[in-house]
């Protein structure tokens, strides 16, 4: 028993010995190296990225012109305006609405009802409650339709009236005349007649000469005499103009007395006498000063 305490008294004692020299040894070593601080480096920059270019800075004056021309075509007269909607409208052959046309010619339908209601009646003007077109004085579209258009007046009709039917009109009607298949007659008034080729037929050499050789009379008094013969009623009266004249005799010609020119005189005024040769004058003016 004894020995047993003794033995566990010795151990302890040993832990205790074992103890006190660590915490000697620990004491007794040298202190660590503290870490050396590392140099400061500066952050690097990061790459650059490529900035989108700055916007052009809006200027008052940038639109000065644009809003002096809506102003000044706001405060025209009825008329004008209405005259640059059917141009817009004939030159495009487009449905468009108020504001298109607004945005196109300044023209605001939608605030000024003078002109709106001056468009709605426009003979020329076609308007189906919600955009303005073009409303031509024959509804073709095409050649075929222009050509069956000019058939149904054999009497012809006035160039003016299809002319606005759709803008390649005028060409098309050149090459319908080109092929033979309308006449186009020009004079005061362009008409088109249409060539029915039923018509087209083929006349005997001879009775084209009879017809050449047939000599009218040179005396209106013997033309008008044949027309009577046959029916017709002639346009003039060669009896009764011939019978003013010799009651009221012809008024002569106003005969225009020729101005002679007139010459230098002592009352002419002449300049740059210094420099006679740019004249036709003699040398000695002293006659005319």
């Amino acid at each position: 028993m004894d020995l047993n305490e003794r033995l566990s008294r010795f151990k302890l004692q040993q832990e205790r010995c074992q103890a006190s020299l660590s915490t000697i040894a620990a004491a007794r070593a040298p202190p660590a190296a503290a870490p050396k601080p590392q140099p400061y480096a500066a952050p690097r920059p990061a790459p650059a990225r490529p900035s989108a270019p700055p916007a052009p800075a809006v200027r008052f004056s940038d639109d000065t012109a644009r809003l002096q021309k809506m102003g000044a075509v706001r405060t025209s007269a009825v008329g004008s305006q209405i005259k640059d909607v059917i141009e817009l409208l004939y030159r495009t052959r487009k449905a468009l609405t108020a504001r298109q046309i607004n945005e196109a010619t300044y023209v605001d339908i939608e605030r000024n009802g003078a002109v709106f209601e001056s468009l709605r009646k426009n003979p020329k003007v076609c308007f189906d409650g919600r955009c303005f077109s073009y409303k031509p004085t024959h509804s073709v579209t095409g050649k075929d339709g222009l050509l069956a258009l000019i058939a149904g007046f054999r009497d012809g009709i006035p160039v003016k009236e299809v002319e606005d039917a759709y803008p390649s009109v005028l060409e098309d009607l050149q090459a319908l005349k080109s092929s033979g298949d309308i006449y186009w007659l020009s004079g005061e008034q362009d008409n088109v007649y249409p060539n029915d080729p039923r018509s087209r037929l083929e006349l005997d050499a001879e009775l084209k000469k009879l017809f050449k050789e047939i000599k009218l009379p040179k005396d209106m008094l013997d033309i008008e005499k044949e027309l009577r013969r046959n029916g017709e009623k002639p346009v003039t009266d060669t009896v009764k103009r011939r019978a003013a004249e010799q009651m009221l005799g012809k008024k002569p010609k106003p005969h225009k007395a020729r101005k002679k020119p007139r010459g230098l005189t002592s009352r002419s005024k002449i300049t740059n006498m210094h420099m006679p040769e740019l004249f036709d004058l003699p040398m000695d003016t002293k006659d005319f000063i």
